[in-house]
């Protein structure tokens, strides 16, 4: 397991025995025929964790990777990705409480689970390793802000809170 300590004011685990999908901050693993994916700690802390999710899609339909199979309202609205194509299938724990997500998401709280129609360790080694994963983590604001300081900090995110603090409204 590897543990980032501060990443946006918070310790992360990142689990060394998946694979990712970068772009969209999920976690995949394979379990037998199908691979299961859901959001990875450092994905939740940045985007505000998960307050409610949706299917957009029926149970047992087949999907192409990079199609949206969720939706997602965190701070903001998320359109979530399928990284790989096949059958998807939900997690109706997810789906009923949300919260779950947050909670445990490297466990109970996975999203979805994809059973390609091909090889399916061939659709699993298309996702990255955890270290490939850790690095693409380099560039977000949680590695740049890793004490979690409100307003960011660059120095325009700075000007911008400290401006909006000092209006009166």
């Amino acid at each position: 397991m590897a543990v980032i300590k501060k990443f946006l004011g918070k310790t992360v685990e990142i689990p060394e025995d998946r694979n990712y999908c970068s772009k969209q901050g999920l976690w995949g693993k394979q379990e037998n025929r199908t691979i299961m994916f859901g959001l990875t700690q450092p994905a939740l802390v940045l985007m505000g964790g998960i307050k409610d999710v949706d299917w957009l899609l029926e149970e047992g339909q087949t999907v192409q990777a990079n199609e949206s199979v969720a939706f997602a309202i965190t701070g903001k609205i998320l359109y979530i990705d399928t990284p790989v194509a096949g059958e998807v299938h939900y997690n109706k724990i997810t789906a009923k409480n949300p919260s779950q997500i947050n909670a445990d998401p490297y466990g109970q709280g996975w999203l979805f689970m994809i059973k390609p129609g091909g090889d399916v360790a061939t659709a699993y080694r298309s996702l990255v390793s955890a270290e490939s994963y850790i690095e693409t983590l380099r560039n977000t604001e949680g590695f740049k802000n890793p004490e979690g300081i409100k307003g960011g900090v660059s120095g325009i995110c700075k000007a911008v809170y400290s401006g909006i603090g000092q209006q009166k409204i």
